[in-house]
């Protein structure tokens, strides 16, 4: 069987594959995409023996907001929205490609990996991840790809996470025979984010993008964190996720996001260690005076909202387990909750005319609430960006279409699917032996 990507996608394989990884229903979208993929690849290349297809899922974090960056735990999934490539190894020691919707060749040289202050975000973060292969004793080259991605940008699914990780997964299979596992690749853009891109990320982002399915992760141990997949379809069980995209965006905000773990460390190293993982709740209360003159009550309030999202997610794991939907909802809830009023990533602070989160979460309870039945919550890193619902399916259309007609704002299902960040090529060839 050829293993171009225009036959590889429309063969029976390929098909299969398609279904597995977006539902039956959106093969023929998928195919379309696809093969326009490859059609604007070879316009920009030419046809090149050794291309290849490319998917890293988007993620839906679904418990643990704002816990891995202190060592917490998180319930996330890949989702079906996605960043894909056709890509080819080079023999020079350059990486080029152009990416859906951008007017620009980028051009990254291999053979300089220092940072570079006129680099924007994109040239940063693949500098970064090829030098970050390179810190980590791995191997790198070049290669020419167009991308694509209906990842939401900047909105809290995880687009720059996303995007890493298909960077990652082409340099993993051209020139590390796709030995290396999801931490390692994790860790490669965790890397870029923090030393070429000044954002001090945790890796849920890059973990729940690359590993693929509903996983429980415990990053009490960083290094080696624990991954359980959860066993549990949401549409199939009666309900579906739907991400509301409330206008307001990611750009801009890392203050806002850095003073979350700087200032969840400020507490713990106020009782003597370094990460809120390390503390307790009781500890905070039998030296409250101490810890709110040394970090500040929001610091307080934000280690709080931590500790005890922690054991919601160990709730949330087991309430699926158990089958308990009801339970797990009532967990969802009360994280966003805790995540309005404790953590307060809802929106900037000092923000007055400004908070299309807080008017979306605010909608949707009331809906919920007249509903009887559902959940909602802030999603991903917050402060801009979007919500989570989680609602019976036959309500989905009524919500999305009132929602809709208020916020005139993108909304959208999203499946957990089984494939992270993966070569399609590897894949069906797996498959076949």
């Amino acid at each position: 069987m050829t293993t171009q990507p225009l036959n590889l996608i429309q063969s029976t394989e390929g098909q299969a594959l398609l279904a597995q990884m977006y539902g039956q229903s959106q093969v023929d979208e998928q195919t379309a995409r696809y093969t326009k993929l490859n059609a604007t690849f070879e316009e920009y290349f030419g046809a090149q023996e050794g291309s290849k297809l490319f998917s890293a899922a988007g993620r839906s974090e679904i418990g643990g907001n704002h816990t891995d960056h202190n060592h917490g735990k998180v319930l996330a999934g890949s989702i079906t929205l996605d960043t894909l490539a056709v890509a080819a190894p080079t023999a020079e020691s350059v990486i080029t490609f152009y990416s859906e919707g951008y007017d620009k060749k980028y051009v990254i040289d291999l053979t300089d990996l220092t940072p570079n202050a006129e680099d924007d975000g994109t040239t940063a973060l693949i500098r970064g991840m090829a030098a970050g292969f390179g810190e980590f004793g791995h191997q790198v080259g070049g290669f020419q790809a167009y991308i694509s991605s209906n990842v939401f940008s900047a909105s809290g699914l995880s687009s720059s996470a996303s995007f890493e990780m298909l960077i990652c997964t082409i340099l993993n299979h051209f020139y590390n025979d796709g030995a290396l596992d999801v931490v390692t690749l994790a860790k490669i853009g965790q890397y870029a984010e923090n030393h070429y891109w000044n954002k001090p990320s945790g890796l849920l982002d890059q973990m729940a993008c690359a590993y693929g399915g509903l996983i429980a992760i415990d990053f009490e141990n960083p290094a080696q964190p624990v991954i359980e997949p959860v066993q549990w379809d949401f549409q199939q069980n009666g309900y579906s996720l739907v991400i509301v995209n409330t206008g307001g965006n990611h750009a801009d905000l890392t203050e806002d996001y850095a003073a979350v773990p700087y200032e969840m460390r400020a507490v713990a190293q106020a009782l003597g260690s370094e990460y809120v993982r390390e503390i307790t709740a009781d500890a905070i209360y039998a030296n409250l005076k101490k810890v709110r003159e040394a970090a500040g009550d929001r610091a307080v309030l934000r280690a709080l909202h931590f500790l005890e999202e922690n054991n919601r997610v160990d709730g949330q794991v087991q309430a699926l387990r158990d089958g308990r939907f009801a339970d797990f909802l009532k967990l969802i809830t009360a994280s966003g909750n805790s995540s309005w009023k404790w953590l307060q990533n809802v929106y900037q602070s000092g923000a007055v005319k400004e908070q299309e989160i807080g008017i979306a979460l605010a909608l949707t309870e009331n809906y919920l609430q007249n509903l009887g039945d559902g959940a909602c919550r802030i999603h991903g890193g917050g402060f801009a960006g979007v919500i989570l619902t989680i609602l019976p399916n036959e309500k989905v259309e009524e919500y999305m279409s009132w929602m809709h007609d208020m916020l005139d704002t993108p909304i959208i299902v999203v499946n957990v699917r089984a494939q992270g960040a993966v070569c399609l090529n590897a894949l069906i060839a797996n498959a076949n032996k």
